[in-house]
């Protein structure tokens, strides 16, 4: 590689570890200190903890339920935006975007307003005689899945939309033309190409849902405890500075562990769509 990249990079690099690396060597040297010491006493307290690792967990999988959810509603979505004429285009890329143009304390307290006892939903199945009590919404996991799929749900269009616009629309003719039918073709070609943009899709939204501290905060409540809030509670509430980092660190290895994976079935996919 010839110097004068290197020395182009160079300042990308300073400014990585300074504003990264060095941030992370200090939260992991103040994980180590007890009081006594240094040690790994508050990794051995976090990882023998069964509440511990319960919300780590629960954390975990609110990501997984996230990242299904907005796969299911913004596959579809994708799908209109790429068939659609080009006059429509511009008006589902608005309603693709429009929630990163709101406040996430806007959109979220919004959901307290729609989940809640007296709130839209619960008033709509009350009027139409489907329930006799409000139904418990607010507080609840899959209420902050929703909440969490409406706020990520661009972060896994937008790639998916990049995916399906570089699939051959001759594709799709051809497999009719040699009887394969809509959905068949759909599972052998359509679907198989856009995995890029799936695991890009999921990746994004799946590390955004899991540290989405306010939407968890808000619509969770006092209910529900996710990391975020875990990490929060040890270090303002209790002070325990030690400990919060530890669970921090703790909680970005897992994030890591989960983005390795997504990495390797990203490379999985590329090479099964150039074959």
């Amino acid at each position: 590689m010839p110097a004068y990249e290197l020395r182009l990079a160079a300042p990308l690099a300073g400014f990585f570890a300074l504003f990264f690396l060095a941030p992370l060597a200090i939260l992991f040297y103040v994980s180590l200190q007890n009081g006594a010491g240094l040690d790994l006493s508050h990794y051995a307290r976090f990882l023998f903890d069964p509440f511990s690792l319960g919300v780590l967990g629960r954390t975990l999988l609110l990501g997984a339920e996230v990242t299904a959810l907005c796969l299911l509603l913004g596959f579809p979505l994708a799908w209109v935006y790429v068939r659609s004429p080009g006059w429509l285009r511009p008006v589902l890329m608005l309603a693709v975007l429009l929630p990163l143009l709101t406040s996430v304390v806007v959109r979220t307290f919004a959901w307290i307003v729609i989940l809640g006892r007296q709130g839209i939903v619960n008033s709509a199945l009350l009027s139409l005689g489907f329930t006799d009590t409000p139904l418990r919404l607010l507080y609840t996991e899959g209420g902050v899945a929703v909440a969490l799929a409406q706020v990520q749900i661009p972060l896994m269009v937008l790639p998916l939309i990049t995916a399906l616009s570089r699939i051959d629309t001759n594709l799709d003719d051809a497999s009719l033309a040699l009887g394969a039918g809509a959905w068949r073709g759909f599972w052998r070609i359509t679907l198989p190409l856009s995995l890029p943009g799936i695991v890009a899709g999921g990746l994004l939204t799946y590390a955004a849902a899991i540290t989405a501290f306010i939407t968890q905060s808000l619509v969770g409540g006092g209910q529900m405890l996710f990391m975020p809030m875990y990490i929060y509670q040890q270090a303002t509430a209790l002070q325990n500075w030690p400990f919060a980092a530890a669970i921090s660190i703790v909680f970005l290895a897992a994030v890591l562990a989960v983005v390795s994976v997504f990495n390797a079935l990203g490379r999985l996919s590329r090479t099964h769509a150039d074959a």
